[in-house]
């Protein structure tokens, strides 16, 4: 099974979509996940076209679109916009959020309003051939792989799937039951190293957990983006250190 490798562009806030796609570029990376929040707004279906002109020049390719629509919260009309970018951008995949309240903090009706709206999207983004993944974050319905796996179930879709990430402070063996439960529901994973909290540390501080986090993704038998987020100070200087860390934990 084939890892791509890739950038999230929230990781480069600071620089233009151009600066971006070079730093990606120059670190040996494949592919770019396009935020909504600065380099690809939602709705701004000009920039989406010029920056999936731009990514692709430069050889690499869209992974996703990275919206901040979340279902059952945010204003339904919204996700129109979000779904012309991501198809104006040449996204496979556009990333939503499950609500805006974790799992005990939301009521039975703010749940019911997530799965609707979800299954809503979902079959919008389906008939322009799009599939949807939600972040895999706290103080949303995915604040935990069993919860995960719940609230795709209710869902009954297999086009709507979720991203994984380390979950803050939760020790290696744990995280990785919890990737372990969630199996091929994975679409993508966003790779950082953070330890306690949200303190920021090289890929390699995490080395082992990376390392058998991709060595079960492999075992998936699917494609699978892993995409470089949060690296240390936010700083392109250091990208290529990391996708070479990156690049050596995903070598077989």
């Amino acid at each position: 099974m084939t890892l791509r490798l890739g950038l999230c562009s929230v990781t480069l806030r600071h620089l233009d979509a151009a600066g971006v796609i070079e730093a990606a570029a120059d670190a040996g990376l494949e592919c770019v996940e396009w935020g909504a929040d600065i380099h690809v707004p939602a709705g701004d279906e000009a920039v989406a076209a010029d920056v999936r002109a731009a990514t692709e020049k430069a050889g690499l390719a869209v992974a996703s679109y990275g919206s901040y629509y979340r279902a059952g919260h945010t204003d339904p009309a919204a996700f129109g916009g979000v779904l012309r970018s991501a198809v104006r951008l040449g996204a496979p995949r556009i990333r939503i959020w499950a609500g805006a309240a974790g799992t005990e903090e939301t009521s039975p009706e703010g749940r019911a309003a997530v799965i609707a709206d979800t299954r809503r999207a979902g079959a919008l983004a389906a008939d322009a051939g799009i599939h949807l993944a939600y972040e895999f974050h706290r103080n949303t319905l995915t604040d935990g792989a069993d919860r995960t796996l719940q609230l795709l179930d209710e869902i009954g879709r297999p086009d709507v799937r979720t991203y994984w990430q380390p979950p803050l402070d939760v020790p290696d063996v744990d995280a990785l039951v919890g990737l372990d439960a969630l199996a091929n529901r994975v679409a993508a994973v966003h790779a950082f190293s953070w330890w306690p909290a949200t303190t920021r540390h090289p890929l390699s501080s995490r080395a082992a957990l990376w390392r058998a986090a991709l060595d079960h993704l492999r075992g998936q038998g699917q494609p699978m983006d892993v995409l470089l987020e949060f690296v240390p100070d936010n700083d392109e200087k250091v990208l290529a250190r990391e996708a070479r860390t990156l690049r050596s934990l995903a070598a077989r």
